[in-house]
């Protein structure tokens, strides 16, 4: 019997919006959704000799400082806690991650799971994107604060997010949304751009 299940984002339906907002915006703004992004969780020591052979094996260090990021390539690791960081690969390689990372760890003690499913990524980009998320983010998002390389556990109109500084204008910031809340988190950064469109 084929399979007849198709993989479709939380935010498909909303693509459109999008990119007319970032087409309205003349250049202030990109709003877009990065779909299916590789996200596993990953709690071990991080002096522990886990923590050096998962960073071996990832071609990263695992970040010691609280709200940072690193990353080697096209993947990321996100400090979440002092034992916790999200690592972030390309779609669709969140289970061959999850495994990379598990047998890096080995008999140590460690906790990894594909939560690639949990989340979907927004993208908001252009040079009036702290604006934007100003509207509804608590955190000072001025460069000197919340420059590229960062991160942060935060609320975006009262949505649970992760947020993520890229760099300045081309790739913006990352907004990692639980799935059930990216369509009300879309809608309010829709009629948030209006401002700016």
């Amino acid at each position: 019997m084929a399979d007849t299940a198709t993989r479709r984002s939380p935010l498909a339906h909303v693509a459109g919006r999008f990119a007319a907002a970032t087409r309205a915006s003349g250049g202030a703004l990109r709003l877009a959704e990065l779909p299916f992004l590789a996200q596993v969780n990953v709690r071990l020591d991080p002096k522990g000799p886990a923590a050096d052979a998962v960073g071996l094996a990832l071609g990263l260090q695992l970040p010691l400082e609280p709200d940072s990021v690193v990353h080697a390539g096209d993947r990321y690791a996100l400090w979440l806690g002092p034992d916790e960081w999200l690592v972030v690969g390309p779609p669709g390689t969140g289970a061959a991650l999850e495994n990379e990372i598990r047998q890096a760890a080995g008999d140590e003690p460690a906790a990894i799971t594909d939560v690639s499913a949990q989340r979907t990524t927004l993208l908001v980009a252009g040079p009036r994107a702290r604006d934007l998320l100003a509207h509804g983010c608590a955190l000072d998002l001025h460069p000197r604060a919340f420059g590229p390389g960062r991160c942060a556990q935060t609320t975006l109109a009262r949505a649970q997010v992760v947020l993520v500084a890229r760099d300045e204008l081309k790739a913006g910031f990352w907004v990692l949304v639980r799935s059930s809340f990216a369509e009300y988190l879309a809608d309010w950064l829709l009629d948030a751009a209006s401002e700016y469109v």
